[in-house]
C-alpha cells in the first residue's frame, strides 16, 4: 500500500494543480468576456465621438480617408481609431487575465504590442492634421503665385503639398519606431540628389530652357524704354528753329 500511495503522489500534485487552475482559468474568461464587451463599447463610443467634432471631415479633406480607401481599408480614419481602440481594450484584458493565470511570457509579448498601439494612435493623428496642412500649404502657396501671375502655380503647390507630406510621414513613422534612422538618411539622401539633379540641368543641360522658364515665370523689360525725341519747333520754311541759350522766344 505505501508503494501505491507512493505512485498515486504525482498523480495528486497534478490534479492539485489543475483544481488551483481551473478557478484561474475561470476567472480569467470572464475577464476576457467583460474586456470584449468594453471594447465593443469603447469602439462605438470613440468612433461616435470622433464624427461627432467632424474628424472625418478634416481627414476627408485632407485626403487621408481617399489614401486608406485606395489601400482597401473600409470606412474612414474614425472608423480605423474605433477599431484601433478596440484591439486595445482586448489586448489589455488578455494581458490581464494571462497575468491571472501566471504566464507571464505571454504577459510580456502583450504587454509590448500594447505600449506600441498608443503609439499608433499618435502616428495616425500626426498623419491626419500632418496631411491637413500639407493641403492648406499646397493651396497657399498655388494661391500666392497665382497672385502674383506667375505660371505653373499649380505645380508648385503640389511641390510644397508634397514636401510638407514628407516630412510628416517621417514623424510618423519615427513615432512607431519604424526605420528611424536609416528612413531619415535616406530621405536626405534621396532630397539631396533631386537638389543636385535639379542644379545640374540647369547649369549644365538647360540653360536656355532655364532662362526661358525664368522669363515665362517672372516676366520683366530688358532695358530701360528709350526715351522719346524731343520737341522741335520749326519756322515757317519747314527749318528747324534755333534760339539762343537754347530758350524759346517770349
Amino acid at each position: 500500500m505505501e508503494n501505491f500511495g507512493i505512485h498515486l503522489e504525482p498523480l495528486r500534485a497534478i490534479l492539485y494543480q489543475v483544481g488551483a487552475f481551473i478557478p484561474r482559468l475561470l476567472i480569467a474568461l470572464v475577464v476576457v468576456l467583460v474586456g470584449w464587451l468594453v471594447a465593443k463599447a469603447a469602439r462605438f463610443t470613440v468612433t461616435k465621438a470622433l464624427r461627432a467634432i467632424n474628424f472625418n471631415v478634416l481627414t476627408e479633406r485632407a485626403g487621408l480617408d481617399n489614401f486608406l480607401r485606395q489601400g482597401g481599408l473600409a470606412g474612414d480614419t474614425s472608423s480605423l481609431f474605433g477599431i484601433l481602440t478596440y484591439w486595445l481594450v482586448i489586448l489589455a484584458s488578455l494581458l490581464i487575465a494571462f497575468n491571472g493565470m501566471g504566464l507571464s511570457y505571454i504577459a510580456d509579448l502583450l504587454g509590448r504590442i500594447v505600449w506600441f498601439v498608443p503609439n499608433v494612435f499618435v502616428a495616425l493623428l500626426v498623419l491626419a492634421f500632418g496631411s491637413y496642412f500639407a493641403r492648406f500649404v499646397g493651396e497657399a502657396v498655388s494661391s500666392y503665385f497665382r497672385s502674383v501671375k506667375m505660371q505653373d502655380a499649380v505645380l508648385f503647390g503640389k511641390v510644397a503639398q508634397y514636401a510638407v507630406m514628407a516630412f510628416v510621414i517621417l514623424i510618423a513613422l519615427d513615432q512607431i519606431k519604424v526605420g528611424g534612422d536609416i528612413v531619415r538618411e535616406s530621405f536626405l539622401v534621396i532630397l539631396a540628389g533631386v537638389v543636385f539633379a535639379l542644379a545640374l540641368a540647369f547649369g549644365l543641360a538647360g540653360k536656355d530652357w532655364a532662362k526661358a522658364q525664368i522669363e515665362r515665370w517672372w516676366p520683366r523689360q530688358i532695358g530701360s524704354p528709350p526715351k522719346p525725341p524731343p520737341s522741335v519747333t520749326t519756322v515757317g520754311d519747314g527749318r528747324p528753329a534755333h534760339f539762343g541759350n537754347d530758350r524759346p522766344p517770349r
